[in-house]
């Protein structure tokens, strides 16, 4: 890290001018990584003033570029910026095949006549072990979970395990236990992750829930099931 760059900005080669001459223009590829590094570089405290001034001095660009980069990385971008962390998710993975369960009916299932009143497609459902790859800061997170589906529903009940699981858990719980949370925190930064406070962390497990299952893995598993019909 040299003089002219205390933050170790990245070094991306602009496109040009503006119209105005008043700022270098960037591909949007490029605008979204000055975008990122607005949150994502660690500053000391004492610097924060400095920071956005020298970031627009070593791109040459102004007020406006840093609004349309916040708009062009909202626009295209595959990632979430959640406070200073970046959260993205990664591919889905079937860990083994479709498991049937033959579910037990209770008498509230019956009609008059004793007869089931749920016909034999309602009554079955089947359990698959599914895995989905997120990235905080870039950092590769496994997140394990068992994949509940009967009829056109499904739910999921997210292992214990991995480091992701155990913040989905803690979240889950609803408890500020600072204790819980600082041993989350620990190793986070054996990950070379940032700590995060409470608000940070159940930002990023809403994240994780809206993107545990995506449109291709639902067309991955309509066709599972189809076959297995």
């Amino acid at each position: 890290m040299t003089n002219d760059n205390p933050y170790d900005f990245l070094p991306l080669q602009s496109t040009g001018r503006n119209e105005t001459d008043t700022a270098n223009t960037y591909a949007p590829e490029d605008m979204i990584k000055i975008y990122e590094q607005q949150f994502l570089i660690p500053v000391p405290e004492e610097q924060l003033t400095e920071f956005l001034p020298a970031l627009k001095s070593f791109y040459d660009i102004d007020n406006h570029t840093l609004d349309v980069s916040a708009i062009i990385f909202e626009a295209i971008a595959d990632a979430s910026i959640i406070y200073n962390h970046k959260i993205k998710a990664g591919r889905y993975q079937l860990l083994e095949g479709l498991v049937k369960e033959e579910l037990e009916r209770g008498e509230d299932d019956k009609n008059d006549s004793g007869v089931d009143s749920n016909d034999s497609e309602e009554a079955l459902a089947y359990t698959l072990e599914c895995k989905r790859t997120f990235f905080i800061n870039d950092i590769e997170m496994p997140y394990y979970f068992n994949l509940f589906i009967q009829g056109d529903s499904y739910s999921t009940l997210t292992k214990q395990d991995t480091l992701l699981e155990q913040m989905y858990w803690f979240a889950s719980d609803g408890t500020d236990d600072n204790e819980r949370l600082g041993t989350i925190n620990a190793q986070l930064a054996s990950l070379d992750i940032r700590a995060m406070d409470l608000t940070t962390l159940y930002q990023i497990v809403d994240y994780v829930e809206d993107h545990i299952i995506d449109d291709p893995m639902i067309e991955t598993l309509n066709k599972l099931l189809d076959d297995a019909e």
